[in-house]
């Protein structure tokens, strides 16, 4: 390995830019230089008229005329559900019940597993994908399979076993038969692969519904013993979870039970947060806890619209999933695009630039990484992706006519998708590159 020297228009984000594109809070050279090191850290990223000398005469990678960025963060997806995708469901338990959990069945086996895996990272790289936070299944294997696939590919990914153990919420075959059995499983795969290359653990009780108190008990004490863990959960997805929370629990609120649980806090990272108030979104801020907003997964089943401005104006870490299966794709541009059609339908749309920092950045954030990826500041983990302004003629014309950034940036996450995307690089090297597309004659 060398240091290599990779040209391009860059963009890269410093802090949240907000609604007004605060100066100073992204980085942007029209005409960049990323120099990476042999060992695929940033050296140094800037102009590339200011590359320094002992730069120069190193290896030069050419994607002028394209923009790089850091690779997306993807806070929550399902490795389990790559099979349910677009799948009908007249309810959401109904979805859950005859699409989602026969898929996750399956999981007992390694070898389906794996290969299930190796889709699922070869796909998110593909869209340009670097790190995720990932539900596989309750059975063990499911974990093995995921972890082991990212472990050959480089990849910074977080992921651990689910955990359910209410009866009939959690369905036969998809529920843990005893608390020390979970406890067992976990403490082993933790064991295994926490802190394994670039991996990481995250204890994943499911959703309250799928749990007993004594489940969730069993996770906070399991965190105070293992700090550095994630945990990793969904909450106040639907109005009908929201109901069967209080009915079970009589909580107020989910995230009052997870509170008083000790559930929340800045490791943790909740999917939806859909149907909660300002009390709560209070409570978020205060116990550090993230946020992955899946808007296609939201609109698809019919969730609700998440207030996304509102969650940042509280000061919660927020990120962007994707959430497949019940996500509708892959492509973080095209999951940016629903963001923006979600933000819009709730009276505050939301700006490219800061778009682009949750699919980044604030992914990062949201996960707790951002010391080592999200950016692409000097010391920062090279993943980075590499997008195509004219990747289709709709998106050439429209970026052709674009003024500014910020309105390029739109068209590209408006109109773009896997398609744009021309190569991924994991800690510098490549692990996509966009397929050539053979000419056909007329």
């Amino acid at each position: 390995p060398t240091t290599t020297v990779f040209l391009g228009e860059i963009l890269h984000f410093l802090d949240d830019p907000g609604a007004e594109q605060t100066p100073g809070s992204f980085e942007h050279h029209p005409e960049g230089a990323l120099v990476v090191t042999p060992d695929g850290d940033v050296d140094w990223v800037g102009p590339a008229t200011a590359l320094r000398p002992r730069h120069r005469h190193a290896p030069h990678v050419d994607h002028r005329g394209s923009l790089l960025l850091p690779g997306f963060v993807d806070p929550h997806i399902h490795s389990s559900q790559i099979d349910a995708i677009a799948s009908p469901g007249e309810t959401f338990q109904d979805w859950l019940t005859h699409s989602v959990y026969p898929r996750e069945r399956e999981f007992h086996d390694r070898d389906h597993a794996r290969q299930a895996a190796d889709f699922l990272l070869d796909t998110l790289l593909a869209a340009g994908t670097t790190t995720a936070g990932v539900f596989p299944t309750v059975h063990p294997a499911s974990v093995d399979g995921f972890l082991s696939a990212a472990l050959d590919r480089d990849l910074r990914m977080i992921s651990g076993k689910v955990l359910m153990d209410r009866a009939p919420h959690a369905p036969e075959g998809l529920r843990d038969p005893t608390l020390a059995t979970a406890e067992h499983q976990t403490r082993d795969l933790v064991a295994r692969w926490h802190g394994r290359g670039r991996l990481g653990y995250a204890l994943s009780p499911r959703f309250a519904p799928t749990s007993t108190e004594a489940l969730l008990t069993m996770v906070a004490r399991l965190h105070r013993d293992l700090p550095d863990l994630w945990i990793h959960s969904h909450a106040a997805e639907n109005q009908e979870e929201v109901a069967l929370v209080h009915r079970l629990f009589g909580a107020d609120s989910v995230l009052a039970l997870f509170d008083a649980h000790g559930l929340l806090g800045p490791r943790s990272v909740l999917a939806h947060c859909v149907h909660i108030d300002d009390t709560n979104r209070q409570r978020l801020a205060r116990t550090g806890t993230a946020v992955a907003h899946c808007p296609t997964s939201n609109l698809f089943l019919g969730s609700g619209l998440f207030d996304l401005t509102s969650a940042l104006d509280a000061g919660i870490p927020v990120g962007v999933g994707t959430d497949v299966g019940a996500g509708t794709s892959y492509s973080p541009l095209v999951t940016l695009n629903a963001a923006h059609t979600v933000a819009a339908l709730r009276g505050h749309p939301l700006p490219a630039p800061r778009a682009f920092y949750l699919a980044t950045l604030g992914g990062a954030r949201a996960l707790r990484l951002d010391g080592a990826i999200g950016s692409l500041q000097p010391g920062r983990e090279a993943d980075f992706v590499v997008l195509d302004w004219a990747a289709t003629p709709v998106l050439r014309r429209r970026t052709r006519r674009a003024r500014t950034l910020s309105e390029r940036l739109l068209a590209l996450m408006t109109l773009g998708d896997d398609r744009a995307v021309t190569a991924t690089y994991v800690l510098g090297r490549p692990r996509h590159r966009r397929p050539a597309v053979p000419d056909h004659p007329r």
